[in-house]
């Protein structure tokens, strides 16, 4: 027992450093390709229409994602998406400048999204076999700040490459990270006990679907509320972020590629932040309090809208936009912590995966609609980008007021 109180035993260590390879290789290639695509056609609507679709297969391949957590190997499932994501930026690679380009970005931001979604709950549902209980907030904190440092180097380093390379080094770069992550991760030993199976796969899917919403709908409903909550949340406020953040500062502010890869840092610098906070405040922040969180990410938003209003200088504007997605990235960092914690904690080991990438499914479902309509409202008021984020903002400050009664029924 006294070994397992410990952190950073052998396995989970493992699993943490894979983490940093693999996220890293992603972070670049999610960073660039987009950007890469606005910028050479410049239109916002086939900008948030490219990453809707890019979203969609995450949303679907996360719920599959927890059902095979939970009844195949973890350690194989993310050896074998790392090989195939490797694989396959291989693919793009060769197919770079010979196939029509908007296409060809689609399906392949489609497949990367999607092998992402069926990544992280086993990522997620490994934590609870790999930590004590008693270092679970502080393990799943670990897990999302490699994420965040992950997504901090990568975009502030895409940036210059991007800028003074082109696309095709960060393409080689993401190959050897996924190809190195996935022969470590050979090495992994997660514990796992083979689920009998005496139906068909689809059926095994169906029942294990069935199983997790299920013990939501009896034994947890205050989760659904939590999380539909959360998925009109991120419709609104995550979606004008993920599409107005290049359009504001590429195209509205007219900054460089580096600045731009130094924004989208800026959010991961936040949430490491937001990750060390977590580790100080988890057990003096209640969870009835959780709104304040929601409502100091929208206000953030408002600020930047407020910065454009005002027709600040470009690169006063700049800083004010950079500087608010630090905080809202690092608040909305401890929010999440405290809600994979509690659904780690209230959930039966066998559906901890199932229900994680159900949950997480739906937190994500809302994005992809609000990605099309601001890819669309953003073209509309170009010169007046900032009627989309006082908008966006404003309507987020009531679901954040709203929440209070969400909230004051969730309990550890």
């Amino acid at each position: 027992m006294e070994a397992k109180s410990k952190l950073f035993r052998r396995d989970f260590t493992l699993v943490v450093i894979g983490q940093i390879i693999s996220l890293f290789g992603n972070a670049i290639l999610r960073f660039a390709l987009p950007y890469y695509l606005l910028k050479e056609t410049g239109s916002s609507t086939l900008f948030g229409l490219v990453t809707a679709c890019s979203f969609l297969p995450m949303v679907v391949l996360s719920m599959v994602g927890g059902i095979l957590a939970d009844r195949i190997n973890k350690r194989n499932i993310m050896v074998g998406l790392d090989f195939s994501t490797a694989i396959i930026i291989t693919l793009f690679y060769f197919s770079f400048g010979k196939l029509p380009m908007v296409p060809l970005f689609i399906v392949f931001l489609m497949l990367l999204y999607g092998i992402s979604g069926a990544y992280q709950p086993s990522v997620q549902a490994s934590v609870p076999l790999l930590v004590s209980s008693d270092k679970l907030i502080v393990g799943n904190a670990v897990i999302n700040q490699v994420n965040t440092l992950a997504n901090f180097v990568g975009p502030a380093i895409g940036g210059i490459v991007l800028q003074f390379y082109g696309i095709l080094p960060i393409l080689i770069a993401s190959i050897v990270c996924f190809t190195f992550s996935a022969i470590m991760e050979i090495f992994i030993h997660i514990p796992h006990q083979k689920s009998a199976r005496e139906t068909g796969a689809f059926t095994v899917a169906k029942n294990d679907l069935k199983d997790s919403f299920r013990f939501l709908r009896h034994e947890k409903p205050i989760f659904i509320s939590v999380i539909i909550l959360v998925c009109i949340f991120n419709l609104v406020l995550s979606a004008v972020l993920i599409v107005g953040l290049p359009i504001l500062i590429s195209e509205v502010l007219g900054m460089s590629d580096t600045l731009y890869g130094f924004s989208q840092a800026s959010l991961s610098l936040g949430g490491l932040c937001g990750g060390f906070l977590t580790a100080i405040v988890a057990e003096k922040l209640k969870l009835k309090n959780l709104y304040v969180l929601l409502l100091i990410c929208s206000a953030s938003v408002f600020l930047m809208g407020i910065s454009l209003l005002l027709e600040f200088p470009e690169i006063i504007s700049y800083w004010v936009i950079t500087l608010m997605c630090f905080v809202a990235m690092g608040v909305s960092t401890l929010f999440v912590v405290q809600i994979y914690t509690v659904v780690q904690m209230q959930t039966p080991p066998e559906l901890v995966g199932k229900i994680m990438a159900t949950l997480v499914s739906v937190a994500m479902c809302g994005q992809p609609i609000g990605q099309m309509i601001y890819g669309i409202l953003f073209d509309v008021f170009f010169g007046n980008a900032w009627i989309v984020m006082l908008i966006a903002s404003i309507v987020s400050i009531l679901i954040a007021w709203y929440s209070r009664q969400v909230f004051k029924q969730l309990e550890y």
